[in-house]
């Protein structure tokens, strides 16, 4: 979800712990660990930006390498979550 974010506009990371809990319960103390793994395996990039309401914020911009990983997450989950639903509508027979 947060790659997914990410590919339609840089956020910084309290956007992205709002936007995520608007969809499954999470806190900040999941979502900035992501960050951190995603940057260091090089599918963010990190900028940083001033603030009007606080201090400067670390924005995260989706890298090529972090669009093509999405990519393959999106199928992978495909494939995960209609072996989850067969196996589901098998139990219920």
């Amino acid at each position: 979800m947060v790659l997914l974010i990410v590919e339609k506009k840089d956020k910084y990371g309290y956007e992205l712990v709002e936007e995520v809990s608007k969809i499954v319960d999470v806190n900040e103390g999941t979502i900035y660990p992501i960050l951190k793994r995603l940057t260091n395996e090089g599918y963010f990039e990190t900028y940083l930006e001033e603030s009007s309401e606080g201090p400067i914020r670390k924005y995260y911009h989706i890298t090529a390498l972090g669009k093509k990983y999405t990519k393959e997450q999106k199928k992978e989950w495909t494939r995960f979550a209609s072996s989850v639903n067969t196996f589901i509508e098998g139990r219920e027979k």
